[in-house]
């Protein structure tokens, strides 16, 4: 099924692509497509040039055409459900799983899971990305919500335009970050050195994310910090990281740190996620429990008792709900 998105310029002269790339995760590349198979109008009218120059004030639509279906391939592995209701499905995803299947991705993801639990979905984003409203990098785990209806998913993704959606992550660092606040608002996109990494880029994407101190190892080479997202884009906390010489403990890609060669997993955590439930209306807030490894890691290399303390889940939004400079 084919589903259709709008968007109101907003600024004089911006290219089409450019402007698309700013609204869409979808790369400069499929954008191009897009436009070249005349799934893009402008004021209702179709175009097939990405470089054509908008008006503040026009109305651009694209169609998405109906994504080509795979089938699911086998299960050999569960997902914690945290919360489930007709709505909206609540997951603690395992780290090293790829939340939706592509071209170079071989072996099963979450959606593959949820195709073979049965679980109902929404359909918005296309048959590889069902009930998909945001993603997790494939080595981080977490909590995440998978809409079960359009309707919900509609819900759920404005309330991530708006940012009324709270996301926020547990990492181990080094070094230690110098301010006890730092907020990069910087742009992410393809890295022209390595097609595998992101970074900071001009013509990227727009890209916040805030941070947190929370706890030095007891050596003090490490850090515990907690991340809030304003933007989801692929790898950001690790490009906003490696943007100020910082490296997540077991990143193999972005990190430099000995110890990353010796983990199993990257210790980056998606901690709490709160949201406007589509159909109550009311606030709700979820809390995925951490993996074994990566609380092994943090009861072995930080104060238990401060440790404790400092991640409940009321503590860590408390941190974000003051002023941010």
């Amino acid at each position: 099924m084919r589903h259709e998105k709008l968007f109101t310029v907003d600024e004089e002269a911006v290219r089409l692509d450019v402007f698309l790339s700013q609204q869409l995760e979808q790369t400069r590349n499929q954008i191009t497509q897009l436009i070249e198979q005349n799934a893009v109008t402008i004021d209702g009218k179709p175009t097939a040039k990405s470089g054509q120059k908008l008006k503040s004030g026009q109305t651009v639509a694209v169609v998405f055409p109906e994504a080509k279906s795979t089938p699911p391939q086998p299960i050999d592995f569960d997902v914690e459900i945290l919360y489930e209701d007709d709505d909206v499905l609540v997951i603690n995803k395992p780290s090293s799983l790829t939340v939706h299947p592509a071209p170079s991705v071989k072996e099963p993801t979450l959606v593959d899971w949820l195709k073979h639990k049965g679980v109902s979905l929404s359909t918005l984003s296309g048959e590889e990305r069902h009930g998909i409203v945001h993603r997790l990098d494939r080595g981080t785990s977490g909590v995440m919500v998978v809409a079960k209806n359009n309707r919900a998913h509609e819900a759920l993704s404005a309330q991530l335009q708006d940012k009324s959606m709270g996301r926020f992550y547990l990492a181990v660092i080094t070094p230690a970050m110098k301010d006890e606040v730092t907020i990069i608002d910087r742009p992410i996109g393809r890295s022209s050195h390595n097609r595998l990494k992101m970074a900071i880029t001009e013509n990227g994407k727009n890209a916040k994310t805030e941070f947190r101190k929370l706890l030095p190892s007891h050596d003090e080479t490490e850090e515990l910090i907690a991340c809030k997202l304003y933007t989801g884009r692929t790898h950001q906390i690790r490009v906003h990281l490696e943007s100020i010489s910082r490296h997540i403990i077991g990143d193999h890609l972005y990190g430099s740190h000995p110890k990353s060669g010796k983990m199993e997993r990257i210790l980056l955590h998606a901690y709490n996620l709160y949201f406007t439930h589509p159909s109550s209306g009311k606030r709700v807030t979820f809390t995925a429990p951490i993996s074994p490894i990566m609380d092994e890691y943090l009861h072995k290399h930080f104060d238990e008792k401060e440790l404790h303390a400092l991640i409940d889940p009321n503590h860590i939004e408390h941190c974000f709900s003051t002023e941010s400079i």
